[in-house]
């Protein structure tokens, strides 16, 4: 079977808003003695539109400037300009249905760890994306390995900001995950809790009930907390809390939340096995409906 044709994301039509103003996409280009590329100084955003609506925009928004923040850097923008930036780069390409990627960075101007007379740059790439997983290995619940690599303490890495360094373990989680014919990998703790896969939230079904690890060493995703709306909204229990990965064999279902998995089901996580069941088909529906309505519906 042949391989699919990859599109090189450096080589596409259409426009990115950069650094104030929309620029044609293969303009949009930096110095490869960028800081952020060295030493990692970036943070990002990762958003859904639906039907022409940007889902939670403004909470993405609000995330982008307070990961900007604890990595010191200050974004040259507003949160409404940025907003404003991200419906007018969807706009551009004339997409009503899209992933939104706003990212924030130091630029070349300083080449070293110390960096602070570089330039903070800001950039919104738009483009078509469908699930996240493959569809049919969706609907009967996706994969997961257990990676090696550990969610570090929250007093070793800025651990609730969504910068770029952050991922670099879960990028090699996931990669050797798919080596093994997974489609991804459950991440623990420093302490060696349950934490998240490689880039979204878990939760776990029990007696009727909703566990989730408590988000004290990675990211309170936007999805997540959308989904314990959605779930309480129909009288579901909620339970944040530490858990053990010797509970895992207790759960009867999983699934994944995430902007880019959405509500994603689990059918097994390394040895332990999963059911995909009424409770994650029905978040999986309402959160569905619940982004094709105003984003207001459910305050963040």
């Amino acid at each position: 079977m042949a391989a699919a044709q990859v599109i090189p994301f450096d080589d596409r039509d259409g426009s990115i808003w950069f650094d104030g103003k929309l620029v044609p996409w293969r303009d949009a280009k930096t110095h490869v003695l960028t800081h952020g590329l060295h030493y990692a100084s970036c943070v990002f955003e990762g958003e859904r539109m639906y039907d022409g609506r940007i889902y939670h925009l403004e909470a993405h928004t609000r995330r982008l400037f307070n990961s900007a923040r604890i990595l010191g850097m200050k974004i040259p923008f507003s949160e409404d300009e940025i907003n404003k930036a991200c419906i007018e780069t969807a706009a551009a390409l004339n997409l009503k249905d899209a992933y939104i990627r706003p990212v924030v960075y130091r630029g070349s101007e300083m080449m070293a760890v110390s960096a602070q007379q570089t330039k903070i740059h800001v950039a919104v790439a738009v483009w078509p994306w469908g699930s996240y997983f493959d569809p049919k290995e969706k609907l009967k619940g996706i994969r997961l390995d257990i990676s090696e690599w550990r969610r570090p303490a929250p007093d070793t890495a800025p651990s609730h900001a969504k910068a770029a360094g952050l991922y670099m373990i879960c990028t090699m989680s996931k990669h050797a995950a798919e080596a093994k014919g997974y489609a991804d990998a459950l991440m623990l703790d420093y302490r060696g809790l349950v934490a998240e896969a490689t880039g979204a939230n878990m939760f776990f079904v029990k007696d009727g009930a909703l566990h989730t690890p408590t988000p004290d060493c990675f990211l309170n995703g936007i999805t997540r907390q959308s989904v314990i709306a959605l779930a309480r909204a129909r009288q579901i229990p909620v339970i944040e809390r530490h858990i053990e990965p010797s509970e895992l064999d207790g759960f009867s279902e999983c699934f994944l939340t995430g902007s880019a998995a959405e509500v994603t089901p689990v059918s097994e996580i390394g040895p332990h096995r999963f059911t995909p069941g009424q409770i994650s088909e029905t978040l999986m529906h309402d959160y569905s409906a619940d982004t094709r309505k105003p984003v207001s519906a459910v305050k963040l």
